[in-house]
């Protein structure tokens, strides 16, 4: 790979890879504000400033203190420890029986409940919300109605609330949800906010995922726990092969 130099500091080269190093440091959401050209020029100038304090610290032989020497075995200590444990964790993974066999002791585990989807309109009087009722049998749009007339932010959206599941909304409202047939409309609907008059748009029964839909979920579930394993282990194994005082 060609080595790009952007910026030399006491003849010290700076190079894309140094820029994408401390880039992957920020960790994503920081390394997003950074994704412009003129955000990348201002990370530039920040390694520069960087370079200038390391020089200086240099120059004032830091390095020499006993800080500096403790400071040093810390990290070598926690970089001696991250190694290990990648060690222990690289050769694990999971098979594709392991994965299966997973899927089929653990079916429970990947049922979907039965959703609905719904609009709604929303007033706080009885009489407004028989008022608009009466305007859905005359035949006005539920949408139109529930943009102008409904006090739920859902208004914006003519009414959607989008999917749910039992035990998402107050029962009186769920109860006459999920009774709808889908593009039927309810009566009226008392709640503790008010009066709904709510319209079934959709309807998921519930069903079980199939074992190529969760198969990365398995992946991850049968790896992390191969991992919490083999970390017991080792450290039991180690528990009784060194030393260990605890002071109170």
């Amino acid at each position: 790979m060609e080595k790009i130099v952007l910026a030399k500091v006491n003849g010290k080269e700076i190079t894309q890879l140094d820029m994408d190093f401390f880039l992957n440091t920020l960790g994503p959401e920081r390394a997003a504000q950074f994704a412009s050209p003129e955000g990348m020029q201002q990370l530039l100038q920040e390694i520069v400033n960087q370079e200038l304090l390391y020089f200086d610290a240099v120059e004032e032989k830091l390095e020499e203190t006993e800080e500096f020497k403790e400071e040093l075995e810390r990290l070598k200590g926690h970089i001696l420890k991250t190694m290990k444990i990648r060690q222990l964790f690289e050769s694990i993974e999971a098979s594709e029986e392991e994965m299966k066999k997973y899927y089929e002791d653990h079916k429970p585990n990947f049922k979907n409940s039965a959703q609905v989807k719904a609009s709604h309109i929303l007033v706080k009087t009885k009489e407004e919300a028989e008022s608009i009722l009466k305007k859905i049998d005359e035949g006005n749009n539920f949408e139109n109605l529930a943009m102008e007339k409904s006090t739920c932010p859902s208004k914006e959206r003519g009414g959607d609330l989008g999917y749910f599941g039992q035990g998402q909304m107050v029962p009186e409202f769920e109860n006459a949800a999920f009774s709808l047939n889908i593009g039927e409309v309810s009566g009226l609907v008392q709640t503790q906010f008010g009066y709904h008059i709510i319209k079934l748009t959709d309807k998921k029964e519930a069903s079980e995922s199939s074992f190529d839909e969760v198969k990365m979920r398995i992946e991850h579930d049968i790896i992390t726990m191969k991992q919490s394993q083999a970390y017991q282990d080792t450290i039991n194994g180690l528990r009784g092969k060194y030393e260990i005082e605890i002071f109170e």
